[in-house]
């Protein structure tokens, strides 16, 4: 499945892909990842699905210009012209990362209707953020200078934290590759520096307007968020389902993609009855 499509909004280009039939299903990536974490899944779904993956501004392949803010309203407010653009009309959508705090600023300020909603170790309530991001958001700009390499190592070094076993080699290099190079390098610290836990503070006070049907997974091995906050996260939406994934870390897609896999499947053939 690939990124075949663009989409343009306010100067930028999305980067989205769409495949299958039946029911909407739409992922979103968080940071520093894109819609790659979510193709395997997103292929073996759509059999039964319609399933579309995107590259929020910013990351993986849709633009990063400079000169364009990729914060948390920023991506809501793009994901909002995206979804109007596909024309879907209540899709179920799944977030992991960065993704959770963007999709539901999409639903509960944006009014952007969707059929269920499947959390993965989402950012969406405060605190989040590993001591690595607190120390580039402190001083983004140095190290947006640092020389190639060592940039490179920070950010493999970094990406490999998020995984509760040691990724492999070719996994790394794809993580890493669209944060290389002169227009990757300082997107990658442009990203990080964007981050405002404000939009957090404002998704956890409205989680209560929340009516739909929600699912919150969560690694029980995740260093970056801990598995407290997924449980704060499920136990301030009503009726929301609360899920352990055993061996997992941050990042659950390459940690447990059985389990996650069979807990999405499961998940959305429920909801879709």
């Amino acid at each position: 499945m690939d990124l075949g499509e663009t989409f343009s909004w306010e100067g930028r280009r999305i980067a989205w892909g769409r495949a299958g039939s039946g029911p909407a299903v739409v992922f979103c990536h968080g940071t520093p990842w894109s819609s790659w974490l979510w193709r395997p899944f997103a292929e073996a779904l759509s059999t039964d699905f319609t399933v579309h993956l995107w590259d929020m501004p910013g990351y993986g392949r849709s633009s990063k210009d400079p000169g364009h803010p990729v914060d948390f309203g920023v991506q809501a407010d793009a994901f909002t012209a995206l979804l109007a653009h596909w024309g879907l009309d209540r899709p179920h959508v799944v977030a992991h990362d960065y993704g959770g705090a963007v999709s539901l600023r999409a639903h509960l300020v944006h009014e952007v209707p969707y059929a269920s909603l499947l959390l993965a170790d989402v950012v969406a309530i405060p605190p989040s953020g590993s001591p690595f991001f607190r120390l580039v958001k402190r001083h983004p700009d140095v190290l947006a200078q640092v020389p190639p390499y060592i940039h490179e190592a920070l950010v493999r070094a970094y990406i490999g934290s998020a995984g509760h076993r040691e990724l492999r080699e070719d996994d790394l290099a794809s993580l890493v590759a669209p944060w290389l190079g002169e227009e990757g390098q300082p997107a990658f610290y442009r990203q990080i520096a964007a981050y405002d836990e404000r939009y957090l503070a404002e998704n956890e006070a409205l989680l209560g307007r929340i009516d739909i049907p929600v699912s919150v997974l969560w690694g029980t091995e995740d260093t970056w968020i801990p598995v407290g906050t997924g449980e704060r996260l499920a136990g301030g939406i009503r009726g929301a389902a609360f899920t352990r994934i055993a061996g997992a870390g941050h990042l659950i897609q390459l940690d447990a993609p059985v389990a996650l896999a069979t807990a999405l499947r499961s998940w959305l053939l429920r909801v879709s009855d």
